[in-house]
């Protein structure tokens, strides 16, 4: 994939651009209503991107990112859903399912006149399973106001990303994603119990919820993560959790990166649950913890919290601390997780584009006996793409078979045309290395259009084939979201 900008279009030049689909708009004005179809510039301007970085480089220029969808619909139930993609099968007019727009990885970006399906109207609670402990919820919930509601009732929902507050439920499960205590509570895929979707031709797809069932293959494991490529997700049943009885957080901090990728290790085996796991590296230690002198010493900082019952915690966090300390770490002040805590749900991201650098994030993940030297070959590898570029690293969502590896990487300002081929280069590099240490290409953030050209590599030529042949069946005429997966 190659990221030229030099013929991309203007805003100005986007503006005299001639609306298509002018029948079917018509259509849809007749289902949902005039207010529900936008077709102004400033809405399919909005439209046009997600959050990924690249797309936003190319935005503060004052350029498209790649195209324009036609238009913005936004349906009110799920009748409404199947009504649009019907009408859109049967014309052979693209459609991209939308959320809250927070993908990184360009999942939604129009590459020319798609409809946006926009599912923020729904957004209710359906039903309640407090006995079963589960939640019936539509997809375009947003995430911040689905925990608020559980918790008005005494639950949570286990599901914490850092866009928390500016993601929807479905757009969760769309993606695969994980959030910050996934390492207890368990990734998105993980929480779905059941689910609600639309097929491209309009046919329904409703799948019980319940606990695990042996009834087949399941469509559910295939539509969770399928990114609006095969299917609409309208409404899903997840896990809920009784809020914990008890929060206790534990900081550790090491000398050096192997001992703490082996206490951490040593920890998830020995079945260990912390809600939160955080490993940083002494690049984002100095960063975050500067003037701390519990870590000048001791710079790779690792933050714990355990939840549950009183007695559990104890037992856990204890335990915790001997390992830590029986790998040569200790202990400090919980002043950084706190710190950490208390800004969990903010993205650093905007301040840093909005001052003309070019910041990104890649997070992988590899078994812990390959997590060290893919690290260490990585930030050898980008040390000497550019002088300037800040790398750092953190570890989380660590499980028994290993942990997801998460860098943010930044250049500063400079001209386009240079910051973009080394933030092409980096990337490529990124996961060329990552498959090279036997890791996977995306813990969470899912692959969207960005990450497509190495979906193949990371799956097996034949298990991606087997997956287009599923696009096939699913999605004959390519409406839903084409180009990406690898598709």
């Amino acid at each position: 994939m190659t990221h030229e900008t030099r013929d991309r279009m203007t805003f100005a030049e986007a503006q005299q651009e001639p609306v298509r689909h002018d029948e079917l708009l018509k259509a849809f004005r007749s289902i949902l209503g005039t207010t529900h179809v936008h077709t102004d510039f400033a809405n399919r301007l909005c439209y046009a991107r997600d959050r990924l970085p690249w797309a936003a480089f190319q935005i503060r220029r004052g350029r498209v990112p790649i195209a324009l969808p036609a238009a913005v619909v936004a349906p009110g139930n799920h009748d409404e859903v199947r009504a649009v993609l019907r009408l859109a099968n049967e014309r052979g007019v693209a459609v991209i399912p939308f959320g809250a727009g927070s993908g990184v990885l360009g999942a939604t970006l129009p590459l020319g006149g798609e409809i946006m399906l926009d599912l923020k109207r729904l957004n209710r609670i359906l039903a309640w399973h407090d006995a079963d402990g589960m939640v019936e919820v539509q997809a375009g919930m947003n995430g911040g106001e689905f925990e608020r509601l559980l918790n008005m009732r005494g639950f949570m929902c286990g599901h914490y990303p850092q866009s928390m507050k500016m993601s929807t439920v479905g757009g969760w499960a769309a993606c695969r994603g994980a959030g910050q205590e996934s390492t207890r509570y368990g990734k998105i895929e993980h929480l779905v119990r059941g689910m609600r979707a639309v097929l491209a031709g309009g046919g329904d797809v409703e799948i019980r919820p319940g606990p695990p069932r042996a009834v087949g293959p399941s469509l559910q494991e295939l539509l969770v993560g399928s990114e609006g490529t095969l299917a609409v997700i309208t409404a899903l049943t997840l896990r809920m959790f009784p809020l914990p009885a008890q929060k206790l957080p534990l900081t550790l901090s090491y000398a050096d990166l192997g001992s703490a990728i082996e206490a951490s290790r040593t920890m998830m085996q020995a079945e260990l649950r912390p809600a939160i796991f955080r490993l940083h590296d002494d690049l984002e230690g100095r960063v975050k913890f500067s003037g701390l002198a519990d870590f000048a010493t001791h710079p790779f900082v690792c933050l714990l919290e355990f939840h549950g019952d009183p007695r559990l915690v104890a037992v856990e966090s204890s335990m915790a601390r001997d390992i830590a300390i029986a790998h040569g770490g200790k202990t400090g002040s919980t002043q950084p997780f706190d710190e950490w805590k208390a800004h969990r749900f903010e993205s650093h991201s905007v301040k840093a584009q909005s001052e003309d650098n070019y910041q990104d994030t890649i997070e992988v993940s590899a078994p812990w006996s390959r997590l060290e030297a893919m690290y260490q070959a990585m930030r050898t590898a980008v040390a000497t793409l550019h002088p300037a570029i800040y790398f750092g690293t953190h570890w989380s969502h660590a499980y028994a078979e290993g942990a997801c590896q998460y860098m943010t990487f930044r250049l500063p300002p400079m001209p386009d045309d240079e910051a973009l081929a080394i933030h092409a280069e980096l990337w490529a590099t990124i996961q060329h290395l990552c498959l090279e240490h036997c890791g996977v290409i995306s813990h969470h953030h899912g692959v969207g259009y960005f990450r497509s050209p190495w979906i193949a590599r990371d799956l097996g030529e034949g298990a991606h084939e087997a997956l287009r042949a599923v696009k096939r069946a699913l999605d004959p005429n390519a409406i839903l979201n084409p180009r990406k997966l690898g598709f």
